[in-house]
């Protein structure tokens, strides 16, 4: 009897040191996507050849306008373009000749070196939900983001595995001044993460700021030679560049980091409602922005963008996860490799309001659409709610968790002796089952992608367990991650000049609001 229950309470042990493993965090990420899988295509030669004369003869003949950036003016009509007021018109040729010198591939480095992220070739890199000025979690519900928040995000893009990104703008802390933000923004990124981040576009100042403060991170001379961020340069369409993006772009593109050219494009709105139409105009923005940065500073890496939604011509929203967004972003990564650029685009995108069927299921649309559209660059991967207007916290982990499936996929299919199975097969024969036997016994922990967040219990066990949807168990891996987050660890000596830097330039100027 006294050994029988030595046994049973080694088992016990044994038991609990299993459960303390599984639920212990493990701040591991993974490496960014290397495709092992074809990309999907949906333009032949015709079509593509079609488009890219079409595009050419938009910038020949109808322009783009640049506004209120006369030296951007000068710059095109220095470069070869007939300049007339605003409107830039360039010349079939001359733009993709000017963005020969742009990178295909790029790294971005990272303050850790090891979670440093290559953009471009057959690298997918999933950063998260990028600009929402409203938040939303289970207790809290809707409401306005603050800094508290966007520290929060910043953390569980750290603990998530499957991010290769900490981002930008997370969520738009309104609870900062608008022209001091930034500042905190990227002290949150660099100091509660050790993952790539993106720098601020909102003024060419910020832009310098998010310069100056990477100099202090990395070294002056790191910064100049290497790209360590990455900035959101989207173009009003249709065909319009503004002074407040361009300078950004210029600021970013002098010091030698990327740039996303990215139009933003909800189609019937800011683009034709066909297909091929709004593929057209969205390369001839892209070929502008790319081309002007180069302008700037030939061999600035940038990455050929595409935001890309349809719209309800019932109430005018727009709607995600679409056949026509994936067509037309499909048809995008097709033009990007033809020019030889990284491409951004797809993300966690839905149009609704709560994480909830019509989440899951636009989502689901648009990250498989990215993954597939060859894209380099995903930018929205989780965290994204109502259009872009809200940041769910639940819906960061349920997205973030869903990424390894992208890992997965992306894997393709192994065909080496291991894969093969055939000492597995010969060793279980007719009617036998393969839980036993030596293949399995030694491939089962990698087989299979193993979800941190579903639940696929037998019922009686879920019931036992308070019957939680997937919603109440985000919140609770949510609390999870907060509560196990660990800091990396960070120079203090770069840490205070840091924090030197900011509080100089809070100082030097009175709050903004707007």
């Amino acid at each position: 009897m006294a050994e029988a229950n030595t046994r049973r309470r080694a088992r016990g042990g044994g038991g609990a040191a299993r459960r303390a493993e599984r639920t212990a965090v493990r701040i591991e990420t993974a490496k960014y996507i290397e495709r092992n899988i074809p990309n999907f295509e949906v333009l032949n030669e015709e079509a593509l050849q079609i488009i890219e004369t079409n595009a050419e003869t938009i910038l020949a003949e109808v322009g783009v306008n640049f506004v209120d950036n006369p030296a951007a003016l000068e710059r095109w009509k220095d470069a070869g373009a007939d300049v007339d007021g605003e409107r830039v018109r360039i010349p079939r040729g001359l733009a993709r000749e000017l963005i020969k010198t742009a990178p295909s591939e790029f790294t971005q480095h990272a303050r850790n070196p090891e979670k440093s992220v290559v953009i471009g070739g057959r690298n997918l890199v999933l950063a998260p939900v990028y600009g929402p000025p409203f938040v939303r979690d289970a207790q809290g519900g809707r409401r306005y983001a603050t800094m508290d928040d966007f520290n929060k995000f910043v953390k569980l893009a750290y603990m998530s595995k499957w991010l290769h990104h900490s981002g930008g703008t997370v969520c738009e802390p309104t609870d900062i001044p608008v022209n001091k933000r930034h500042l905190d923004m990227l002290m949150a990124h660099m100091t509660l993460s050790d993952k790539p981040f993106m720098g601020s576009v909102t003024d060419p100042s910020r832009a310098q700021d998010s310069v100056e403060m990477c100099e202090i991170l990395f070294g002056k001379e790191f910064v100049q030679e290497n790209t360590v961020m990455t900035s959101l340069t989207n173009i009003n369409s249709p065909m319009t560049f503004d002074d407040v993006m361009m300078g950004s772009l210029e600021v970013y593109a002098a010091n030698n980091q990327a740039c996303i050219i990215s139009p933003f494009i909800v189609g019937g709105a800011m683009a034709p409602v066909s297909v091929a139409g709004t593929l057209t105009q969205v390369l001839a923005e892209v070929l502008a922005g790319v081309a002007y940065s180069q302008i700037i500073r030939p061999g600035a890496p940038a990455i050929f963008g595409a935001f890309v939604s349809s719209i309800d011509m019932n109430s005018g929203a727009p709607t995600f996860g679409t056949p026509e967004a994936s067509m037309v972003t499909y048809g995008a990564g097709q033009l990007a490799r033809r020019l030889g650029l990284p491409f951004r685009s797809a993300g966690s995108f839905c149009g609704s309001k709560l994480p909830d069927a019509q989440a899951a299921y636009e989502t689901a649309n648009s990250l498989n659409m990215g993954l597939m559209a060859g894209v380099n660059f995903m930018l929205h991967s989780c965290g994204w709610l109502e259009g872009g207007l809200v940041a769910d916290f639940e819906k960061f982990v349920m997205d973030a968790d869903q990424l390894g499936v992208l890992h997965g996929i992306a894997k393709g299919v192994a065909y080496d002796e291991n894969a093969q199975a055939m000492d597995a097969i010969r060793e279980v024969g007719p009617g036998g089952h393969y839980l036993g036997c030596a293949h399995t016994q030694a491939n089962f922990k990698e087989a299979f992608w193993k979800s941190d967040l579903l639940d696929y219990k037998p019922f009686e066990t879920w019931e036992d367990e308070g019957g939680r949807d997937t919603r109440q168990l985000a919140t609770s891996r949510v609390e999870h991650l907060l509560a196990n987050y660990q800091q990396p660890q960070l120079d203090p000596g770069v840490h205070a000049a840091l924090n030197e830097y900011i509080e100089k330039k809070k100082a030097s100027m009175p709050d903004a609001f707007t």
